[in-house]
Protein backbone atom coordinates (compact mmCIF):
# COMPACT_ATOMS: atom_id res chain seq x y z
CA UNK A 1 0.00 0.00 0.00
CA UNK A 2 1.47 3.39 -0.99
CA UNK A 3 0.44 7.00 -1.28
CA UNK A 4 -1.00 6.25 -4.68
CA UNK A 5 -3.40 3.53 -3.63
CA UNK A 6 -4.68 4.15 -0.09
CA UNK A 7 -7.42 6.51 1.02
CA UNK A 8 -7.56 8.33 4.33
CA UNK A 9 -8.48 6.29 7.37
CA UNK A 10 -8.29 8.19 10.67
CA UNK A 11 -5.62 6.64 12.83
CA UNK A 12 -4.52 4.30 10.03
CA UNK A 13 -1.56 2.42 11.58
CA UNK A 14 0.87 3.05 8.75
CA UNK A 15 3.74 3.72 11.15
CA UNK A 16 3.23 0.61 13.25
CA UNK A 17 4.76 -2.83 13.13
CA UNK A 18 8.28 -1.40 12.98
CA UNK A 19 7.90 -0.07 9.44
CA UNK A 20 9.27 3.24 8.31
CA UNK A 21 6.53 5.43 6.86
CA UNK A 22 8.14 6.82 3.72
CA UNK A 23 5.54 6.52 0.95
CA UNK A 24 2.61 6.15 3.36
CA UNK A 25 -0.08 8.70 4.03
CA UNK A 26 -0.19 9.68 7.66
CA UNK A 27 -2.45 11.45 10.10
CA UNK A 28 -0.01 13.82 11.80
CA UNK A 29 -0.51 15.78 15.00
CA UNK A 30 1.53 19.01 15.03
CA UNK A 31 2.06 21.31 18.00
CA UNK A 32 3.18 24.86 17.29
CA UNK A 33 1.44 24.40 13.96
CA UNK A 34 0.72 28.09 13.39
CA UNK A 35 4.14 29.33 14.53
CA UNK A 36 7.11 30.41 12.44
CA UNK A 37 8.30 26.88 11.68
CA UNK A 38 4.92 25.18 11.99
CA UNK A 39 3.26 27.43 9.42
CA UNK A 40 5.77 26.08 6.89
CA UNK A 41 5.66 22.47 8.13
CA UNK A 42 1.86 22.21 7.78
CA UNK A 43 1.70 23.00 4.03
CA UNK A 44 4.79 20.84 3.48
CA UNK A 45 2.98 17.87 5.03
CA UNK A 46 -0.32 18.53 3.29
CA UNK A 47 1.45 18.98 -0.04
CA UNK A 48 2.93 15.51 0.40
CA UNK A 49 -0.54 14.02 0.96
CA UNK A 50 -0.52 13.79 4.75
CA UNK A 51 -3.44 14.84 6.95
CA UNK A 52 -2.60 17.40 9.62
CA UNK A 53 -4.22 18.06 12.96
CA UNK A 54 -2.79 21.27 14.39
CA UNK A 55 -2.88 22.39 18.01
CA UNK A 56 -4.25 25.94 18.31
CA UNK A 57 -4.40 28.03 21.47
CA UNK A 58 -6.17 31.06 19.93
CA UNK A 59 -8.86 31.94 17.42
CA UNK A 60 -6.22 33.47 15.14
CA UNK A 61 -4.15 30.28 15.17
CA UNK A 62 -7.23 28.18 14.49
CA UNK A 63 -8.20 30.37 11.54
CA UNK A 64 -4.69 30.16 10.07
CA UNK A 65 -4.68 26.37 10.32
CA UNK A 66 -8.11 26.07 8.74
CA UNK A 67 -6.99 28.31 5.88
CA UNK A 68 -3.95 26.07 5.38
CA UNK A 69 -6.14 22.99 5.07
CA UNK A 70 -5.45 21.45 8.47
CA UNK A 71 -7.85 20.18 11.10
CA UNK A 72 -7.86 22.22 14.31
CA UNK A 73 -7.56 20.94 17.86
CA UNK A 74 -7.94 23.66 20.48
CA UNK A 75 -5.59 23.57 23.45
CA UNK A 76 -2.07 24.30 24.68
CA UNK A 77 0.92 22.15 25.53
CA UNK A 78 -0.19 22.34 29.16
CA UNK A 79 -3.35 20.38 28.29
CA UNK A 80 -1.76 16.97 28.71
CA UNK A 81 -4.97 14.97 28.22
CA UNK A 82 -5.52 16.77 24.92
CA UNK A 83 -1.97 15.97 23.83
CA UNK A 84 -2.24 12.33 24.93
CA UNK A 85 -5.50 11.70 23.08
CA UNK A 86 -4.36 13.49 19.94
CA UNK A 87 -1.10 11.53 19.80
CA UNK A 88 -2.87 8.22 20.40
CA UNK A 89 -5.24 8.91 17.48
CA UNK A 90 -2.44 9.92 15.10
CA UNK A 91 0.14 8.09 13.02
CA UNK A 92 2.90 10.44 14.11
CA UNK A 93 3.65 13.62 16.06
CA UNK A 94 5.77 16.66 15.26
CA UNK A 95 6.32 18.74 18.41
CA UNK A 96 7.31 22.32 17.62
CA UNK A 97 5.58 24.27 20.39
CA UNK A 98 7.75 25.93 23.02
CA UNK A 99 6.88 28.76 25.37
CA UNK A 100 9.33 31.23 23.85
CA UNK A 101 7.46 34.22 25.30
CA UNK A 102 8.01 32.88 28.81
CA UNK A 103 11.54 31.66 28.07
CA UNK A 104 12.78 35.03 26.84
CA UNK A 105 11.18 36.94 29.71
CA UNK A 106 13.16 35.10 32.37
CA UNK A 107 11.14 31.90 32.67
CA UNK A 108 13.26 29.51 30.58
CA UNK A 109 13.10 26.79 33.22
CA UNK A 110 9.30 26.91 33.33
CA UNK A 111 9.17 26.73 29.54
CA UNK A 112 11.59 23.80 29.51
CA UNK A 113 9.57 21.99 32.17
CA UNK A 114 6.37 22.35 30.14
CA UNK A 115 8.20 21.05 27.09
CA UNK A 116 9.45 18.01 29.02
CA UNK A 117 5.95 17.18 30.30
CA UNK A 118 4.58 17.34 26.76
CA UNK A 119 7.27 14.98 25.45
CA UNK A 120 6.67 12.53 28.29
CA UNK A 121 2.96 12.58 27.47
CA UNK A 122 3.63 11.85 23.82
CA UNK A 123 5.92 9.02 24.86
CA UNK A 124 3.16 7.43 26.92
CA UNK A 125 0.67 7.68 24.07
CA UNK A 126 3.01 6.30 21.40
CA UNK A 127 4.81 3.63 23.46
CA UNK A 128 4.99 0.26 21.71
CA UNK A 129 3.59 1.57 18.42
CA UNK A 130 6.78 2.28 16.43
CA UNK A 131 5.11 5.50 15.34
CA UNK A 132 7.29 8.62 14.84
CA UNK A 133 7.80 11.47 17.28
CA UNK A 134 9.90 14.36 15.97
CA UNK A 135 10.75 17.26 18.27
CA UNK A 136 12.48 20.56 17.59
CA UNK A 137 15.58 21.43 19.59
CA UNK A 138 18.50 23.84 19.24
CA UNK A 139 22.14 23.85 18.18
CA UNK A 140 23.49 27.06 19.72
CA UNK A 141 25.99 26.35 22.48
CA UNK A 142 26.56 22.65 21.77
CA UNK A 143 30.22 22.90 20.77
CA UNK A 144 31.47 26.51 20.88
CA UNK A 145 34.46 27.25 18.68
CA UNK A 146 34.27 24.16 16.50
CA UNK A 147 31.87 22.67 14.00
CA UNK A 148 29.21 20.74 15.91
CA UNK A 149 27.93 17.49 14.41
CA UNK A 150 24.92 15.30 15.07
CA UNK A 151 27.13 13.25 17.37
CA UNK A 152 27.61 16.18 19.78
CA UNK A 153 25.24 17.21 22.52
CA UNK A 154 25.53 14.69 25.31
CA UNK A 155 25.02 16.37 28.67
CA UNK A 156 28.41 15.23 29.94
CA UNK A 157 30.04 16.85 26.91
CA UNK A 158 27.94 20.01 26.88
CA UNK A 159 29.70 23.34 27.07
CA UNK A 160 30.62 24.32 30.60
CA UNK A 161 29.05 27.73 30.09
CA UNK A 162 25.72 26.25 29.02
CA UNK A 163 23.24 27.41 31.66
CA UNK A 164 20.96 25.13 33.64
CA UNK A 165 17.85 26.14 31.70
CA UNK A 166 19.34 25.25 28.27
CA UNK A 167 20.60 22.04 29.86
CA UNK A 168 17.02 21.30 30.86
CA UNK A 169 15.98 21.47 27.21
CA UNK A 170 18.94 19.27 26.29
CA UNK A 171 17.69 16.74 28.84
CA UNK A 172 14.30 16.80 27.12
CA UNK A 173 15.96 16.01 23.80
CA UNK A 174 17.80 13.09 25.37
CA UNK A 175 14.58 11.85 26.98
CA UNK A 176 12.98 11.94 23.53
CA UNK A 177 15.73 9.76 22.08
CA UNK A 178 15.39 7.34 25.00
CA UNK A 179 11.78 6.70 23.95
CA UNK A 180 13.20 4.49 21.21
CA UNK A 181 13.65 1.81 23.85
CA UNK A 182 9.90 1.97 24.50
CA UNK A 183 8.89 1.40 20.91
CA UNK A 184 8.69 5.01 19.68
CA UNK A 185 10.47 6.03 16.46
CA UNK A 186 11.76 9.17 18.13
CA UNK A 187 14.08 11.77 16.62
CA UNK A 188 15.39 15.20 17.57
CA UNK A 189 15.79 17.85 14.89
CA UNK A 190 18.17 20.57 16.03
CA UNK A 191 17.58 23.94 14.43
CA UNK A 192 20.12 26.72 13.96
CA UNK A 193 19.64 30.00 15.84
CA UNK A 194 18.41 31.68 12.70
CA UNK A 195 15.75 29.95 10.64
CA UNK A 196 15.23 32.77 8.21
CA UNK A 197 12.73 33.85 5.59
CA UNK A 198 10.15 36.50 4.86
CA UNK A 199 8.08 37.20 7.97
CA UNK A 200 10.83 36.15 10.41
CA UNK A 201 10.63 37.94 13.76
CA UNK A 202 13.56 36.12 15.36
CA UNK A 203 17.25 36.86 15.79
CA UNK A 204 17.82 38.51 12.40
CA UNK A 205 14.83 40.79 12.78
CA UNK A 206 16.06 41.66 16.27
CA UNK A 207 19.50 42.61 14.92
CA UNK A 208 17.89 44.87 12.35
CA UNK A 209 15.82 46.53 15.08
CA UNK A 210 18.86 47.02 17.30
CA UNK A 211 20.81 48.59 14.43
CA UNK A 212 17.98 51.02 13.75
CA UNK A 213 17.76 51.91 17.44
CA UNK A 214 21.52 52.32 18.01
CA UNK A 215 22.36 53.98 14.70
CA UNK A 216 25.08 51.45 13.94
CA UNK A 217 25.15 47.85 12.73
CA UNK A 218 27.27 46.01 15.25
CA UNK A 219 29.13 42.76 15.71
CA UNK A 220 31.24 41.53 18.64
CA UNK A 221 35.05 41.56 18.47
CA UNK A 222 36.29 40.98 14.93
CA UNK A 223 32.94 39.47 13.87
CA UNK A 224 34.51 36.25 12.63
CA UNK A 225 32.29 34.11 14.88
CA UNK A 226 29.87 31.98 12.89
CA UNK A 227 26.22 31.03 13.18
CA UNK A 228 24.64 28.19 11.21
CA UNK A 229 21.48 29.03 9.33
CA UNK A 230 18.63 27.56 7.30
CA UNK A 231 15.67 28.89 5.38
CA UNK A 232 12.41 27.90 7.03
CA UNK A 233 11.12 26.14 3.88
CA UNK A 234 14.21 23.92 3.88
CA UNK A 235 13.70 23.26 7.60
CA UNK A 236 10.05 22.36 6.99
CA UNK A 237 11.07 19.86 4.33
CA UNK A 238 13.50 18.25 6.76
CA UNK A 239 10.79 17.85 9.39
CA UNK A 240 8.71 15.93 6.84
CA UNK A 241 11.65 13.70 5.92
CA UNK A 242 12.28 13.01 9.62
CA UNK A 243 8.64 12.09 10.16
CA UNK A 244 8.57 9.78 7.17
CA UNK A 245 11.86 7.95 7.42
CA UNK A 246 14.24 8.93 10.23
CA UNK A 247 15.24 5.80 12.18
CA UNK A 248 14.52 5.63 15.89
CA UNK A 249 16.91 7.60 18.11
CA UNK A 250 18.08 9.89 15.28
CA UNK A 251 19.72 13.24 15.97
CA UNK A 252 19.33 15.53 12.97
CA UNK A 253 20.78 18.94 12.11
CA UNK A 254 18.70 21.38 10.11
CA UNK A 255 21.63 23.54 9.00
CA UNK A 256 21.70 24.54 5.36
CA UNK A 257 24.84 26.62 6.02
CA UNK A 258 27.45 25.45 8.52
CA UNK A 259 28.39 28.94 9.64
CA UNK A 260 27.81 32.50 8.47
CA UNK A 261 30.21 35.12 9.95
CA UNK A 262 28.25 37.59 12.04
CA UNK A 263 30.30 40.44 10.59
CA UNK A 264 28.93 39.53 7.14
CA UNK A 265 25.41 39.78 8.59
CA UNK A 266 26.20 43.17 10.13
CA UNK A 267 27.57 44.41 6.81
CA UNK A 268 24.37 43.54 4.96
CA UNK A 269 22.29 45.25 7.64
CA UNK A 270 24.51 48.32 7.55
CA UNK A 271 24.30 48.52 3.76
CA UNK A 272 20.50 48.27 3.67
CA UNK A 273 19.97 50.74 6.51
CA UNK A 274 22.80 53.05 5.40
CA UNK A 275 24.47 52.76 8.81
CA UNK A 276 28.11 52.39 9.82
CA UNK A 277 29.25 48.85 10.63
CA UNK A 278 31.18 48.77 13.90
CA UNK A 279 32.80 46.37 16.34
CA UNK A 280 31.25 46.24 19.80
CA UNK A 281 33.66 45.25 22.61
CA UNK A 282 32.69 41.99 24.25
CA UNK A 283 32.23 43.65 27.63
CA UNK A 284 29.70 46.06 26.08
CA UNK A 285 27.69 43.43 24.19
CA UNK A 286 24.97 43.21 26.82
CA UNK A 287 24.39 46.95 26.90
CA UNK A 288 24.38 47.23 23.11
CA UNK A 289 22.48 44.11 22.06
CA UNK A 290 20.25 43.63 25.10
CA UNK A 291 18.95 40.06 25.46
CA UNK A 292 20.95 39.11 22.35
CA UNK A 293 24.20 40.10 24.03
CA UNK A 294 24.76 36.65 25.47
CA UNK A 295 24.40 34.98 22.08
CA UNK A 296 25.65 37.27 19.35
CA UNK A 297 29.34 36.71 20.06
CA UNK A 298 29.16 32.91 20.15
CA UNK A 299 31.08 30.95 17.54
CA UNK A 300 28.71 28.03 16.90
CA UNK A 301 29.09 26.50 13.43
CA UNK A 302 27.33 23.18 12.86
CA UNK A 303 27.36 20.56 10.13
CA UNK A 304 24.39 18.63 8.72
CA UNK A 305 26.49 16.18 6.71
CA UNK A 306 25.23 13.10 8.56
CA UNK A 307 21.62 14.25 8.27
CA UNK A 308 21.94 14.82 4.53
CA UNK A 309 23.46 11.38 4.06
CA UNK A 310 20.80 9.69 6.20
CA UNK A 311 17.69 11.37 4.79
CA UNK A 312 18.78 12.75 1.43
CA UNK A 313 18.00 16.31 2.52
CA UNK A 314 19.13 18.88 -0.04
CA UNK A 315 18.42 22.53 0.89
CA UNK A 316 17.32 24.57 -2.12
CA UNK A 317 16.30 27.95 -0.69
CA UNK A 318 18.44 31.14 -0.51
CA UNK A 319 21.21 31.31 2.08
CA UNK A 320 21.11 33.81 4.93
CA UNK A 321 23.11 36.62 3.26
CA UNK A 322 21.15 36.30 -0.01
CA UNK A 323 17.89 36.27 1.94
CA UNK A 324 18.87 39.41 3.86
CA UNK A 325 19.81 41.05 0.58
CA UNK A 326 16.27 40.51 -0.73
CA UNK A 327 15.25 43.40 1.51
CA UNK A 328 12.20 42.04 3.33
CA UNK A 329 13.91 42.28 6.72
CA UNK A 330 14.26 46.04 6.24
CA UNK A 331 10.70 46.99 5.38
CA UNK A 332 9.08 49.32 7.86
CA UNK A 333 5.55 48.47 9.08
CA UNK A 334 4.06 51.07 6.73
CA UNK A 335 6.00 49.76 3.69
Amino acid sequence: MTVADISWLPGYPCARGGRLTEGFLMRVFVTGASGWIGSAVVPELIGAGHQVIGLARSDASAAALTAAGAEVLRGTIDDLDVLRNAAAASDGVIHLAFKHDIAFSGGFQDAADADRRAVETFGEALAGSDRPLVIASGILGLAPGRVATEQDGRLDHAAENLGEAPRARLRTAQATLALASRGVRSSVLRLPPTVHGEGDNGFMAALVGIARDKGVSGYVGDGSNRWPAAHRLDAAHLFRLALEKAPAESVLHGTAEDGVPIRAVAEVIGRHLDLPVVSIPEEEAGAHFGWLGGFIGLDAPASSALTRELLGWRPTQPGLIDDLDKGHYFRTPSA
